[in-house]
């Protein structure tokens, strides 16, 4: 099962509505969802929740010290815990996917995300699973910056907060581990089709 989720972003009303925050914006999400408040914790250097989901004890972590940085926050309530790396989950803003669509995945390199380098450099370990959420790519390496740090447009919000509500209905799978059924959930892009209508019996009773 997933006791730790950790939604990656940088701190600080400038950065709230930037790409480079889609990890904040899901844990958000799940909060609200489970009627959870993230609060302030100075030992942690983050905003933290615990909740109770089918019987056991959940948190929801944003680090508060900056992307690049990220790692200590995290490394901390794990250790505290004696939460293994396969029991965390960082959902993170993801370049390689377009607006919309969000991917699971266990371990893997850190593909240049300075929050996934340092998670792995204070955990010891990328063994843990990662929710990619898609906020599409510039098209050139060297506007990569500009663009994690910029706001998408309209048309691109919205599709990245409806892939954060699918994900967001995901949670008890993650919560339980039960991570195929999550996967299915997750990769799941368009609504399913609906099912024809039986024909009509013309011989069945009125």
């Amino acid at each position: 099962m997933i006791k730790l989720f950790v939604g990656l972003g940088n701190p600080g009303p400038q950065y709230a509505g930037t790409r480079h925050n889609a990890g904040f914006w899901w844990i958000d999400a799940v909060a609200r969802q489970l009627g959870a408040t993230l609060a302030p914790e100075r030992s942690q250097q983050a905003l933290l929740a615990r909740k109770s989901v089918l019987g056991l004890p959940v948190w929801l972590l944003q680090p508060q010290t900056f992307m690049n940085l990220s790692g200590r926050p995290v490394a901390l309530l794990a250790r505290f815990y004696k939460i293994a790396p396969q029991e965390i989950l960082v959902a993170h803003d993801e370049l390689d996917l377009p607006p919309g669509q969000a991917k699971l995945k266990l371990g893997g390199g850190h593909a240049g995300h300075n929050g996934l380098r340092d998670i792995h450099a204070q955990l010891g370990s990328g063994d843990y699973w990662r929710l990619r959420l898609g906020i599409g790519h510039p098209g050139d390496k060297s506007q990569v910056i500009g663009w994690v740090l910029g706001h998408p447009a309209a048309g691109d919000r919205a599709l990245i907060e409806t892939a954060l509500a699918r994900c967001a209905e995901a949670f008890d799978l993650l919560a339980a581990g039960q991570m195929e059924r999550a996967t299915a959930h997750i990769h799941t892009t368009q609504p399913p089709r609906p099912k024809p209508p039986k024909p009509l019996d013309l011989n069945a009773e009125r």
